[in-house]
């Protein structure tokens, strides 16, 4: 295998010239490949747009931590917040 190249999909897309740029200069800032980059990107946004894999990650957090006894002031603050979020 050439140096450079990864295993895995090729694929071309399409992208405005100005988020190229910002996108190179990042990789060079961060010492990543274009394509270490795009995918670590791309795997941020699946991450933030699956809604089912937040809630497995949440849960088992909570599972990890365990029951404890509730605060009644965290616990009122809560449903102050979470009615004030759009589901």
């Amino acid at each position: 295998m050439a140096a450079g190249y990864t295993a895995g999909m090729k694929t071309a897309v399409s992208i405005p010239d100005s988020v190229f740029r910002d996108a190179e200069r990042h990789a060079k800032r961060t010492h990543k490949s274009r394509s270490q980059l795009y995918a670590e990107a791309i795997v941020e946004y699946l991450d933030r747009h699956a809604p089912d894999a937040v809630t497995e990650r949440m849960n088992a957090v909570v599972a990890e931590l365990g029951p404890s006894a509730s605060d009644p002031f965290v616990t009122a603050a809560a449903h102050r917040t979470l009615k004030s979020v759009e589901w």
